[in-house]
């Protein structure tokens, strides 16, 4: 198979087109998930002046196993899962859009996909949003980064207990984030099945809302 299966994975998009966009809004779909699914979460998300991107996985998985899995079981997939992150951002770059105008997102898969992503890739973000994810990598495993996030908001929720995500990988990953300079809130929501809460969707709102003021005014 080839080294990077997500490559020519189409990035649907919604909202403003991105020459005339404010901002961007990247948003990873699940396991299993499509970029039309987590778009219609942009809609819960929509601001007026705002590109929304979806970039679709290949067999609708960024990687085959267990974000909690040897990370070399999930290669090459995982290395072209960030890479399809990478050009989605440099798409939104080329048409004028600095990083610091870019939220990552993502739900499950695509919030662990999101995570690892902006760790790995550390600038000042508009904001990182991870629905029920964190860093990629086995239980014990040395997850940190170097880099510095200059203040990138982010904002990790998920439930507990999660049948695909342990809280404590939720906290170590909000705790790795806020030690590379992110302003990092974690939410813990007690028995919440594996999905988006409203709760989850305000939180994302207003982080969305506070990154691009201007488009408010």
């Amino acid at each position: 198979m080839s080294n990077d299966s997500h490559r020519d994975g189409p990035v649907r998009q919604f909202g403003k087109p991105l020459e005339e966009a404010a901002g961007a809004v990247i948003l990873l779909h699940g396991r299993g998930g499509s970029a039309e699914d987590i778009l219609s979460l942009a809609s819960n998300l929509y601001l007026p002046q705002l590109a929304y991107l979806a970039p679709q996985a290949a067999g609708n998985s960024w990687y085959p196993y267990s974000f909690l899995a040897p990370v070399v079981q999930n290669e090459p997939w995982l290395t072209s899962a960030l890479r399809k992150v990478e050009t989605t951002l440099r798409m939104a770059n080329d048409s004028g859009i600095s990083s610091d105008r870019i939220i990552i997102g993502g739900f499950s898969q695509g919030a662990c996909l999101a995570s690892e992503f902006v760790a790995s890739h550390p600038r000042r973000y508009a904001g990182l949003i991870a629905f029920t994810g964190g860093l990629i990598g086995p239980a014990g495993a040395d997850l940190t980064h170097t880099g510095d996030l200059a203040g990138t908001p982010a904002f990790f929720g998920s439930g507990d207990p999660d049948p695909h995500v342990p809280w404590q990988r939720v906290q170590e990953s909000a705790r790795i984030l806020a030690e590379m300079g992110g302003a990092v809130t974690a939410r813990r929501y007690q028995n919440r099945p594996h999905t988006v809460s409203p709760e989850e969707i305000d939180f994302a709102k207003m982080l969305i809302r506070e990154a691009f003021p201007s488009v408010l005014a």
